[in-house]
């Protein structure tokens, strides 16, 4: 098409701007319509079809213009049919082919841009960009309910014009908004890092309300288990350096079942928690010693906690318990004899510390139901403590 060297109006500009877009290298390759329409007529395009395009038929509804703006074009991207009627791209301006070559130079050729209004239009955007370098595309970045999200991405003719254009003092605002303004390629660099702090953050976020939930749970099931769990602590206080948690087992056998003994040797008080009714086992075994309960001919103070204080007592044994569970799997499920381990209050060993329970929950045999997760019964535990016995059975947290 030869050149007209009159001067385009700009509407002409305008025109010629949006059709040569239309069959440019950005928008054409993706063009489903108009590449169909490119096959009918060896290429070329009728204009009447031309101007039922939304955006050039805003600019103009005369095809007279069209012919006009295209003469007047000096980019030699289309030609006009004799008659004026149809326009295609010339054959010496081919496709270039979409190989990672042509990504990489166009990554190169490219800027973004961010801090339009979002009530700005692509008008706007060009003509803030008028004088700025020869643009090949402008891309509005629209989100997926179409609207403007404030950014663009301007590729140009050639990288150096894209470098040229970075260096501009003229970009940094655009009516009065301060403008991000960065290469593609910083660009993606940008957001690769957002994006995976992002996930960091959400990882960070999942592992929190993963840990709430399990508190919350955990502080619930503290909460049914004290709560079902009442009359079954008895403690107990006086001189009891001689005293060690056999006695506690020997001295209640037959009476009633403990089930945790919350003692430290030299210690001058502790706390027995029964399976069953404290106050029954306590007045049972006073009735079988005549009626005063000691040990070791030790005077003991023996009180049946009640009220706040038995939950208090019966939370930190529940902890205890937990607590004990976690070493051992921690340890491969090493039994209890198999290593010293250390009580919550002194170290492991032979009435040195508590022996730890082997349970994440405290289970009673009396119990109706079976816990799912409950630990199976060690030998010891199946023993029968009701009768008197030579050698007193150890239990879960005996020595």
């Amino acid at each position: 098409m030869a050149e007209n060297q009159e001067i385009m109006s700009p509407v002409e500009m305008k025109v010629a701007r949006q059709v040569e877009y239309y069959f440019g290298d950005h928008n054409l390759p993706r063009d489903k319509f108009l590449k169909e329409q490119l096959q009918l007529d060896d290429g070329w395009v009728s204009l009447e079809t031309m101007l039922k395009f939304n955006r050039l038929k805003s600019l103009t509804t005369d095809s007279s213009v069209i012919v006009a703006a295209l003469q007047k074009s000096k980019t030699g991207l289309l030609e006009i049919s004799e008659d004026q009627t149809k326009i295609r791209r010339c054959s010496n301006k081919p496709l270039p082919e979409l190989n990672d070559e042509y990504k990489d130079a166009l990554k190169h050729k490219s800027v973004y841009i961010k801090g339009f209004p979002l009530d700005t239009t692509l008008d706007e955007v060009q003509e803030w960009l008028n004088g700025k370098g020869p643009i090949d595309n402008i891309q509005m970045r629209r989100n997926l309910q179409r609207q403007f999200k404030g950014s663009v991405f301007i590729c140009f003719e050639t990288e150096e014009s894209s470098k040229e254009f970075l260096k501009r003092e003229d970009i940094k605002s655009f009516k009065d908004n301060e403008m991000l303004v960065l290469s593609r390629e910083d660009y993606h660099t940008k957001k690769a890092e957002e994006r995976k702090q992002f996930k960091q953050e959400n990882k960070a976020k999942a592992r929190q309300d993963k840990d709430q939930k399990q508190k919350q749970a955990e502080e619930k099931e503290m909460g049914l288990l004290l709560d079902e769990r009442t009359g079954c602590l008895l403690k107990f206080s006086g001189e009891l350096e001689d005293v060690s948690r056999e006695d506690f087992h020997k001295l209640f056998s037959g009476h009633g079942k403990i089930k945790w003994v919350d003692f430290t040797r030299g210690a001058k008080e502790g706390t027995l928690l029964f399976d069953g009714i404290a106050k029954e086992a306590l007045d049972n075994a006073k009735e079988a010693n005549g009626g005063e309960l000691k040990i070791k001919d030790n005077s003991v103070k023996w009180e049946l906690l009640e009220g706040d204080e038995e939950k208090e007592v019966m939370k930190k044994i529940i902890e205890a318990q937990q607590e004990s569970y976690s070493r051992s799997r921690g340890r491969g499920g090493r039994g209890r004899s198999g290593g010293r381990g250390r009580g919550r209050r002194g170290r492991g060993g032979r009435d040195h510390g508590r022996t730890h329970y082997q349970g994440k929950k405290m289970k009673f045999d009396s119990d109706d139901e079976e816990e799912e997760n409950a630990p199976v019964a060690t030998k010891r535990e199946l023993k029968d403590a009701d009768g008197p016995a030579t050698k007193v059975p150890k239990t879960e947290n005996g020595s």
